[in-house]
């Protein structure tokens, strides 16, 4: 049969083996993971800001292009016009897009942009909300799901070997 040693077990010659230990250091040196299980949603949200990022500049086009196509109150939007609206999911869609493929590097600018933008996003939803009650609250959902993945475990990403 092998001879199988396990940690503090003494040696044939009767020492315990000695702990992998830094140059004049006295704890034991920790193995370095690269990330851990929690990366995916890290990626689950790239994919997200991503996906949203589309749905935005789609929204922003539709608004800015077919604006029969959303129903809107004799009083108006929210603070701008339909126009105005278009525009902001427009640009709100272009930078999600752009924060969600560089969420996949582990770049701090990304995660705290991703984070604004969603929180930008869920709000901006708010003026869907009366037109596209099912779609607007699905959006905000997700980015909920965005801003609490990059906020708990942004840094996983980071120790992640590609």
């Amino acid at each position: 049969m092998g001879e199988h040693t396990h940690p503090g077990t003494p040696t044939a010659d009767g020492v315990p083996p000695a702990s992998p230990q830094r140059e004049g250091s006295v704890a034991p040196e920790r193995e370095i993971r690269p990330g851990s299980a929690w990366v995916g949603w890290i990626w689950f949200a790239g994919a997200m800001m991503i996906l949203l990022g589309f749905f935005n500049i789609i929204e922003g086009i539709v608004a800015l292009f077919s604006p029969r196509f959303y129903i809107v109150s004799p009083s108006g939007l929210l603070l701008f016009n339909l126009t105005g609206w278009g525009l902001v999911h427009l640009i709100i869609g272009i930078l999600a897009v752009a924060a969600g493929a560089a969420l996949f590097t582990g770049a701090l600018w990304a995660r705290i942009t991703a984070v604004v933008l969603a929180g930008i996003n869920a709000i901006a939803q708010l003026t869907f909300l009366s037109a596209h009650p099912v779609w607007a609250t699905i959006v905000i959902a997700l980015d909920v799901v965005v801003i609490w993945a990059v906020i708990a475990h942004g840094r996983e990403v980071e120790r992640a070997a590609w």
